[in-house]
């Protein structure tokens, strides 16, 4: 088990239900299991999400939308034991959705950043433009590569973490940050010229 799936303990030290079994039980018709699932795995749509879309509140739409999604097809989930992965794709999916929509609508990503007040003018000024220009880059690369390089380089995942949630081989998504980053310095040089 890695270290993004639920321990499966509860803070008492009790066991808790597996996510097999809430997924049986939600198929079945309990609420209460299939809210279950969302307390455990909410926190990790969401924050992906947020990475993703650079909105609390595209976020919060995304991670709705995926949510929506797993219920409807909750009975298309191949292997409950594995339900985290499952609704992490669901999850990515929405945000790639939702990235191509912000672009047909040439609205971009922007970076939602809390700068501290302690620094001087100039250097938050520096900070908000660089964090600006990586997000405009960012927000020029394709769905697959900017969720990668995400993942990897902002969210410290590991490369089998990342092909385990996404259902992608490590060589792809190898590639996938590669050219990431590859675009991301040629786009950054770009502009700073």
């Amino acid at each position: 088990m890695n270290r993004r799936n639920a321990d499966f303990r509860s803070d008492t030290g009790e066991e808790r239900e597996s996510d097999a079994v809430l997924v049986a039980q939600a198929i079945a018709g309990s609420d209460r299991a299939f809210s279950l699932l969302v307390d455990r795995y909410n926190d990790l749509l969401y924050r992906h999400a947020e990475r993703m879309l650079g909105q609390a509140d595209d976020a919060e739409d995304a991670t709705q939308a995926a949510w929506i999604k797993a219920y409807r097809n909750l009975r298309k989930c191949r292997d409950p034991d594995r339900f985290g992965s499952w609704v992490f794709r669901i999850g990515a999916n929405a945000c790639k959705d939702a990235v191509k929509a912000k672009r047909r609508g040439r609205v971009s990503l922007e970076s939602v950043a809390e700068l501290e007040s302690e620094e001087p003018v100039a250097d938050v000024a520096v900070r908000w433009d660089q964090r600006r220009l990586l997000a405009a880059a960012l927000d020029r690369l394709s769905p697959d590569q900017s969720e990668a390089f995400l993942l990897k380089h902002m969210e410290g995942w590991s490369y089998e973490e990342m092909a385990e949630q996404l259902g992608v081989g490590i060589p792809a998504l190898k590639m996938r940050v590669h050219r990431a980053r590859e675009e991301l310095q040629r786009l950054l040089l770009e502009v700073s010229r």
